[in-house]
């Protein structure tokens, strides 16, 4: 059940009624028309924009849209109101009957809030993608909560999702871990090291370092860096990748597959991918203006192989091989992303830090290119993540040797915590992680106030077992305060879409705590007025009908925090 899906289908066949009958010019097109909550609750249940937003093609004035049109809604039950506001805005109110109803399909239908949006449709989402040279840190823990929450949303609301990590094996950095695990190895084996600047510090190599030594002994001691580099460098890579899995482990993220960076040389990939831009006409030799600003003293012009991307969107077109034959870092993503198109995906989400905004116009180019215009790509750039205690930076010991681990976080606060705090601000925006707060018991801290009213609706359930009540009851709504839960509760399929449509996962986050800020609210009145207690002393068939109210709000938050990795609470410690 969609109840806003409803009334819209009923707005909408009412205005092509008035086509029909010459009221409104036939042909109209009516995707814009929406049915929304209001702004202000005491305006009604629901607003549509109709009127304001056919005005213009119909050349009518909106009032007289919106008078005819209400008019024609107030003919079906379900509308007990229709109200024109303003220059002709239609505020509706509902039938009461229908809260109730949405009450029991969010307890009787399965699949409420889910959705067919996706239609099946094949989407890979990447996410994490850290060069596997350390643990991952606190930046990466909000780019892999906010993937893995946006997997879940897609999955929810009807994709067939692909999680992905890409493994940036294939560039110099693997080079410098191979050589920093070297050097650990050294340390091992009991001699002295110094690390030089682009070296590796952390103390997360120490293991690294014993383990290779106990898998070939002394065999690289004293060795040129060509007998060893490129087994220690495979070594390095395989030791990071397991502890980057661990760490995700650690925050509940699983990934579907790994993709190597490395796979795509030697083997033709990159070499396909441009040749099949070169096809098209998108690959030529030409020489790149010199950078805006400043020059560095090392420019000089030189003619390369350059993507003619500015032809699919982009700022200027981008090099692709240097003019001495070496790939550029741009080729292997573009043919990784070729690789993508190639498994037949139909849309594709890339999950970067805030400091890969200068890759979103050129790899949309390339896409673009790729695909002939058919697959799209989203990039979603997760901002800096700040740390606090009591409203102070907050620094812990850095294991890393020069950053805050993902594993340090989770373990201040546990990953249920880290997934919910990484969602409460929408991702390209700053986010401040204060660890008091996020474990404070207060209406302040949305983790806990979302947890609690679970914890209420079950400390409920257990006491209606231990008193024998039916549950299983049809529900009973009688005061604005339970109207109130019924609205939100009715919202919930409607924000799934919006929230997937977007690739918004936060909006998941919003939405759970104004819905628990509904439920206290009515829990805080069965205080003052005990007929609103869903345990009604002494009356086990009133009890029966107010106990499915908090029923349906435990329903939608553990779907909602499932979407966001979270485990629901049935009780507080």
């Amino acid at each position: 059940m969609n109840l806003f899906a409803e009334i819209r289908a009923l707005v909408v066949a009412q205005l092509e009624a008035m086509m029909a009958e010459g009221v409104l010019p036939t042909g109209l097109e009516l995707a814009a028309v929406a049915v929304e909550p209001p702004r202000d609750a005491a305006h009604g249940d629901m607003a549509t924009n109709a009127a304001m937003v056919l005005a213009k093609p119909s050349g009518m004035k909106p009032r007289a849209i919106a008078d005819d049109l209400a008019a024609r809604l107030m003919a079906d039950p379900r509308i007990a109101g229709a109200d024109v506001a303003g220059p002709g805005f239609l505020n509706l109110t509902l039938s009461r009957d229908l809260w109730a109803g949405v009450v029991n399909a969010v307890l009787n239908e399965p699949a409420f809030g889910q959705s067919d949006m996706g239609a099946g449709r094949r989407v890979l989402v990447e996410y994490v993608s850290a060069n596997p040279t350390g643990p991952l840190h606190v930046g990466h823990t909000r780019g892999a909560v906010f993937g893995d929450a946006l997997a879940a949303l897609l999955d929810y609301a009807g994709w067939n999702v692909t999680k992905e990590y890409y493994v940036n094996d294939g560039g110099a950095q693997v080079d410098v871990l191979a050589r920093s695990v070297y050097l650990r190895y050294l340390e091992a084996h009991g001699q002295a090291v110094s690390f030089e600047d682009g070296t590796y510090p952390g103390d997360y190599l120490i293991e690294v370092g014993q383990a290779l030594k106990n898998k070939v002994g002394d065999a690289y001691v004293g060795q040129d860096e060509r007998v060893w580099l490129d087994d220690v460098r495979r070594f390095g890579i395989d030791a990071m990748m397991a502890l980057i899995r661990a760490d995700l482990a650690k925050l509940n993220v699983t990934m579907d597959s790994f993709f190597s960076e490395r796979s795509l040389y030697g083997t033709g990939l990159i070499e396909a991918a441009i040749a099949d831009l070169d096809a098209k006409g998108l690959i030529y030799q030409g020489t790149l203006e010199p950078p805006k600003g400043k020059l560095p003293e090392d420019w000089e012009a030189r003619e390369q192989t350059l993507f003619r991307s500015t032809a699919h969107g982009d700022d200027v077109d981008r090099p692709v091989q240097k003019s001495d034959g070496a790939w550029t870092y741009f080729a292997p993503d573009i043919a990784y992303h070729y690789d993508k198109v190639q498994r037949g995906f139909d849309e594709l989400i890339d999950v970067f830090g805030a400091d890969h905004g200068g890759y979103v116009k050129r790899m949309k180019a390339a896409v673009s290119a790729l695909s002939d215009g058919r697959v799209p790509l989203d990039i979603k750039l997760c901002n800096l993540v700040k740390l606090y205690r009591n409203g102070e930076p907050f620094k812990m010991s850095k294991r890393a040797g020069t950053f805050v681990t993902l594993s340090d976080v989770v373990e201040q606060v546990g990953p249920d915590v880290t997934r919910f705090v990484m969602l409460t601000r929408k991702n390209d925006a700053p986010l401040d992680f204060d660890f008091a707060k996020a474990v404070e018991q207060s209406k302040d801290n949305p983790v806990f106030y979302v947890q609690y009213a679970n914890a209420r609706v079950h400390s409920v359930l257990r006491k209606a077992a231990e008193a024998g009540i039916d549950i299983t009851a049809r529900p009973v709504l009688e005061d604005e305060a339970e109207f109130a839960v019924a609205r939100k509760l009715a919202e919930w399929p409607r924000l799934v879409e919006i929230a997937a449509r977007n690739h918004e996962p936060h909006r998941i986050a919003f939405y759970l705590y104004e819905l628990a800020s509904e439920f206290h609210a009515l829990w805080n009145r069965g205080n003052d007025k005990p007929e609103l207690r869903f345990l009604q002393e002494g009356n086990t068939l009133a009890s029966s009908g107010k106990i499915a109210l908090p029923r349906a709000v435990s329903v939608v938050i553990s779907a909602g925090l499932g979407i966001l990795g979270v485990t629901p609470a049935e009780e507080m410690r």
